[in-house]
């Protein structure tokens, strides 16, 4: 049976965007579409997370994404005496090897997404917005779909579709799966606009013990504008002009010499936390805020969404190219509770700044102790008690090169492959594993790598013998020793390395 294209992506937000960057690098045919006209242009999701500057470095676009955005600025908490005080946003952490990227960047998911799209246009993709997915039918060999735009209706059948067209997804819902949740009874709106008078040095807060007078004003990096965030009544409409504005922000900060002069994109918008009772249905996923919606607070929407994404790429184009179907499986059975985790702490955080709490973010919120323990691709023989674990992040680390030159763990990890890593294991154990889609390397007597800093011990903790499979979305997905290299094999057929 013919087919249109390999994998349909509908919605090119964050998820959209990541998914056909992992799938354009692996050369596997796709076609993204979006029923917007044009791009977004908002702030909305304007935090990345450490763990995903990690995602980003191995797609290409951190050091594009750090040029244009920024840190977070230190909260100033405003008192009604005019009186003020400047605490830090996010706790003090400095890089290490193992974890480089130590705290957020501030930038708006505008920005986030033109880096995307400047990176998929270089590997020769490219956003098809004005395209509406309006109906969708599946059997077992593919999905047809009917696209809607401004030349008509047209028909498109593609091996696998991907839903990432947000929280009202319409492939979720012609899926018919449940969105469960709840409504958090908290109606805000989030704009950005030029304001004066105001320092752009610090994120402001103003009464924030008193949740229906809030508002927060912080300044946009990698922009000369600012964001406002304040809670509205729950019923009526919101006057998101710049006069409405610039009276709201004169009232709540009591002062005459702050001014909204113009307003680029506002919205209002209800807090949901929902998550989805299925990831997958058959030949069709759901990714992003199709599978969950989250509260803003802790700033961890479009992260969890982003990794949704490079959890799956690297498992379509395997299963593509001929590895078991169950292993598709392993999507949902890895990224769902991560979803409902981070949905509990989202709601955590929005409570306690409810209660008029700081907005301080902790490591909890950067994702990099996120990992995989109970999933059928976490394996260890024999099991380890000490060390890093199958299904965790792999750490990051420096090394050199048998010839001479620094290198990371990271730099050797990027890319759409697997990486073994063998630590002074037995002659000829490595090469019995070596397979297409697999890099090797290896510490120890002949090694091409060597421990010169000890960073690869203390974060690993391996034993003479041990071998490390990291996976394409640098996760470790097994360890073994040398004895085992047998179950080891197994295991790399399994997950797509014949």
């Amino acid at each position: 049976m013919d087919f249109d294209t390999d994998v349909l992506i509908c919605g090119a937000g964050a998820a959209g965007l990541t998914l056909a960057l992992d799938l354009a690098r692996r050369n596997v045919p796709f076609r993204l579409v979006e029923r917007q006209d044009t791009p977004f242009h908002g702030s909305r999701g304007k935090g990345i997370q450490p763990r995903t500057l990690e995602v980003f470095e191995d797609l290409g676009i951190v050091d594009r994404a750090v040029a244009l955005g920024g840190p977070y600025p230190p909260q100033r908490i405003h008192a009604a005496d005019g009186s003020h005080a400047d605490v830090p946003t996010a706790a003090e952490q400095a890089a290490t090897p193992a974890e480089p990227y130590p705290t957020p960047l501030m930038l708006p998911q505008s920005l986030t997404e033109q880096v995307m799209r400047e990176r998929l246009l270089a590997l020769g993709q490219r956003v098809e917005f004005g395209l509406a997915l309006t109906g969708l039918e599946q059997d077992a060999d593919g999905v047809t779909v009917t696209l809607a735009g401004r030349g008509g209706e047209s028909r498109l059948r593609a091996r696998y579709v991907v839903g990432t067209d947000g929280g009202r997804s319409t492939v979720r819902h012609l899926l018919g799966v449940g969105f469960p949740g709840k409504t958090l009874g908290v109606r805000a709106l989030v704009a950005d606009v030029a304001l004066t008078g105001l320092d752009r040095d610090a994120w402001h807060r103003f009464n924030g013990d008193d949740m229906a007078r809030r508002l927060e004003v912080c300044p946009l990096a990698g922009t000369d504008l600012f964001q406002i965030q304040a809670p509205v009544p729950p019923e009526g409409d919101v006057d998101l002009s710049a006069q409405a504005l610039d009276a709201l922000v004169r009232d709540r900060t009591g002062r005459d010499d702050v001014h909204v002069d113009s307003v680029t994109w506002a919205s209002a918008y209800t807090m949901n936390a929902r998550l989805a009772d299925r990831y997958r249905v058959g030949r069709v996923f759901l990714a992003g805020d199709a599978a969950h919606t989250h509260p803003p607070t802790g700033g961890q929407g479009l992260n969890t969404s982003v990794q949704d994404a490079y959890n799956l790429g690297w498992k379509l184009a395997a299963v593509l190219a001929g590895a078991p179907d169950d292993l598709l499986d392993t999507y949902e059975a890895e990224r769902r509770p991560v979803a409902a985790a981070m949905l509990q702490l989202s709601t955590a955080l929005l409570d306690a700044a409810r209660r008029g709490g700081e907005m301080r973010r902790g490591r909890e919120t950067r994702q990099l102790d996120l990992a995989y323990p109970d999933s059928p691709l976490a394996f260890a023989q024999p099991a380890r008690a000490h060390g890093v674990q199958a299904g965790e992040r792999a750490p990051d680390a420096v090394v050199l090169g048998a010839g001479g030159q620094s290198t990371r763990l990271f730099t050797l990890f990027a890319g759409p492959h697997w990486t073994l890593l063998g630590w002074d294991v037995p002659a000829g154990v490595a090469e019995a594993l070596r397979r297409a889609g697999l890099r090797v390397h290896l510490f120890g007597a002949r090694g091409d790598v060597v421990d010169v800093h000890g960073q690869v011990e203390a974060a690993y903790g391996l034993q003479p013998g041990e071998l490390v499979l990291v996976r394409p979305d640098g996760y470790v997905g097994a360890i073994a020793g040398s004895a085992h290299v047998d179950a080891l094999d197994i295991y790399m057929w399994r997950a797509g390395l014949s």
